[in-house]
């Protein structure tokens, strides 16, 4: 048996958790609270994703600092950011790196894991990260990126261009 009653599943495009298993057919109710009724022969055919069964959850995030963010201050960064996942309980730090240059940022990727199965407490545990990341930085005066775009302008005229030329 793939799942069981309770059990949370994906399937395809649809998610929810199984309220009732027939011999035909059976009823998953969604996250916006319709009831969808599917054949156990399309289930069997298809992947199902059980997210009941799994022991602990994998997380990828990634976040970008601005180009200015000094070197000494990048390198810290790591750091950093394991230090504040082994303070919270249920986590397992596995990596972070300064990972690439991308168009507007330097960007981080971050991977962890999370002891427990329950959806709200992955919410819970990267809230706190965010918050104690945010909190840090502030204290290092290390500043998140977000789309920038810079401009030179030329002051020159047309004639002190054409100078130059010469």
């Amino acid at each position: 048996k793939p799942f069981d009653i309770g059990d949370f599943i994906i399937t395809g495009e649809y998610r929810g958790t199984i309220e009732h298993i027939g011999v035909k057919s059976t009823r998953i109710r969604s996250l916006s609270g319709e009831q969808l009724i599917i054949s156990n022969t399309d289930l069997v055919n298809s992947r199902i994703n059980n997210y009941k069964r799994m022991s602990r959850r994998r997380i990828n995030f990634s976040f970008g600092v601005v180009y200015e963010t000094e070197l000494e201050k990048l390198d810290k960064i790591p750091e950093m950011i394991e230090k504040i996942i082994n303070q919270i309980e249920e986590t397992e730090f596995d990596r972070a790196h300064f990972s690439s240059f991308s168009q507007f940022s330097l960007e981080f990727q971050v991977v962890y894991f999370v002891l427990n199965k329950d959806y709200a407490v992955f919410m819970d545990i990267q809230e706190k990260i965010n918050l104690k990341l945010k909190e840090k930085f502030r204290e290092e005066d290390i500043q998140f990126a977000y789309p920038t775009q810079t401009l030179y302008l030329d002051n020159k005229t047309d004639k002190e261009k054409e100078e130059n030329l010469i």
